[in-house]
């Protein structure tokens, strides 16, 4: 339902006038006031902002996070050993404390680490404006509940009106059937019986 007077309706229920608002509440309230709708799909405004990078982050991340890759990793691992171990034990080209392991494993971590941290940057960037976005569809859900609860009670308040008005009328009616009736009564039980 469209709001009339947003300026009235800054006061009543900001408690500041509009002037005082801040960006995202003028928005809101203008939105209710033309009764249109805020919600929107946050996840694929975030998506179509993203560059190359963020999204190669991401799904790096989501790879490196993933039960696929631990286990592919831990089979690599076991496979890394055996071969070194087991299999070439005279030409190993990475003997027992397996150094070259050691340079391979700290390199993806170096590389792996910071990429992880830039996709959970980007997923905190994500929520806030999920957030921020819960905040702006809440506050206009409460705003265009309390306009239906004012909506409702001048109905109800017009309504009572209303009804008050024809008990006067009834009320009224009622005296002068009343009235009328008794002098009616009083001249029929004064006069003798035929």
């Amino acid at each position: 339902m469209p709001i009339s007077n947003h300026r009235n309706a800054a006061t009543r229920w900001f408690g500041r006038s509009a002037d005082l608002l801040l960006p995202i509440e003028r928005r809101i309230l203008e939105s209710a006031r033309q009764g249109t709708t805020i919600a929107r799909d946050v996840n694929a405004h975030f998506k179509a902002q993203s560059t190359v990078g963020e999204r190669l982050s991401d799904r790096i991340a989501e790879i490196g996070g993933s039960w696929s890759f631990i286990l592919s990793f831990l089979g690599f691992l076991v496979l890394w050993v055996i071969v070194n171990t087991l299999l070439l034990t005279r030409q190993s080209f990475d003997p027992y404390p397996f150094i070259f392991l050691n340079l391979i494993l700290s390199m993806l971590a170096a590389i792996q680490a910071p990429i992880i941290m830039m996709s959970q940057n980007r997923a905190a960037a994500r929520d806030r404006l999920d957030a921020s976005h819960d905040y702006e569809v809440n506050l206009k859900a409460e705003i265009e509940i309390l306009a239906l609860h004012e909506k409702f009670d001048a109905i109800r308040d017009a309504e009572l009106k209303q009804i008050a008005e024809t008990l006067v009328r009834i009320t009224d009616r009622l005296a002068r059937l009343e009235g009328a009736g008794s002098s009616v009564s009083n001249s029929t039980l004064g006069s003798p019986p035929t």
